[in-house]
């Protein structure tokens, strides 16, 4: 079940990104181009094969119907987007290489981009070498003032990083899950000792899970911040109930196909109001 901090986290995102002048913003047109930054969670990385890119199942820019991205979704309503679908995601990217992803965006020309980064900022082998709050935000506010500044009437949209917690939530109880997270020392951040109700392990994952809560309001912060050309998902990936079913049985953390499909219409629907001129 969604806990009360993701309703909170939710409702905190909406005012700060959101606000009344997001929610009556006028309808944007559909863009030329558009590039997925990020990580692997945006290069479709296990939706198709083992450990390796699947950027047709991508959320944001993949070509595959059964994810429905927004690319397909912007590319039904108008040609001008057609096989103009970007991805400089990278495979266990962080904010710090945000901004070099930023800069090839810019260099495209892109005029609407998505972002979805900051897992693998809490990601890692302890939580003592998490990015700080501080430190992610600083590389937000850089990444969006140089996209500002190459090019200015961009449209971004920022999804909110998922709920690490549910993760474990969902999985510890799963041999084979604890089995692919302990081997491939998969977000032991979180992650470690999955059976363990010692109160130090739980309240590691409490603080992990509050970690990844600041980078999403860091984000939202950063993005109004950009100005009304920037658009959050208002906590949605977050607060997202997701199951196993939705996660990639190669490494139990990656979305599968169907974990794509669920973040596409999240972001989506939580999105810019487009043009629609069918």
């Amino acid at each position: 079940m969604i806990g009360r901090l993701g309703s909170v986290l939710a409702a905190m995102l909406l005012v700060s990104a959101a606000g009344p002048a997001q929610a009556a913003a006028a309808a944007q047109p559909v863009p030329e181009i558009m590039a997925a930054l990020g990580d692997s969670i945006s290069t479709g990385f296990n939706a198709c094969g083992f450990y390796v890119s699947c950027t047709p199942r991508s959320w944001s820019s993949g070509d595959n119907p059964e994810v429905n991205s927004h690319y397909l979704r912007l590319s039904a309503m108008a040609g001008t987007l057609q096989k103009h679908n970007l991805t400089f995601a990278v495979p266990g990217a962080t904010s710090a290489d945000l901004l070099d992803q930023v800069r090839k965006a810019v260099e495209a020309k892109a005029d609407y981009v998505t972002i979805l980064i900051g897992a693998q900022d809490a990601c890692v082998r302890t939580e003592q070498a998490m990015t700080p709050v501080e430190t992610y935000r600083r590389r937000m506010d850089a990444a969006l003032a140089e996209l500002r500044a190459g090019m200015p009437a961009a449209r971004v949209f920022i999804a909110s990083i998922p709920d690490l917690r549910r993760l474990w939530q969902v999985g510890r109880t799963i041999p084979l899950a604890r089995t692919f997270w302990t081997a491939g020392h998969i977000c032991q951040s979180m992650l470690a000792q999955p059976t363990s109700t010692k109160r130090a392990d739980v309240q590691r994952r409490q603080r992990v899970r509050a970690r990844v809560m600041a980078y999403n309001r860091a984000a939202a912060q950063a993005c109004a911040r950009f100005g009304p050309g920037c658009h959050t998902d208002g906590g949605a990936v977050f607060s997202y109930p997701f199951t196993l079913d939705h996660v990639s049985k190669w490494d139990y953390f990656h979305p599968n196909m169907d974990g794509q499909r669920i973040l596409a219409e999240q972001t989506f629907e939580h999105g810019f109001t487009w043009e629609d001129p069918r």
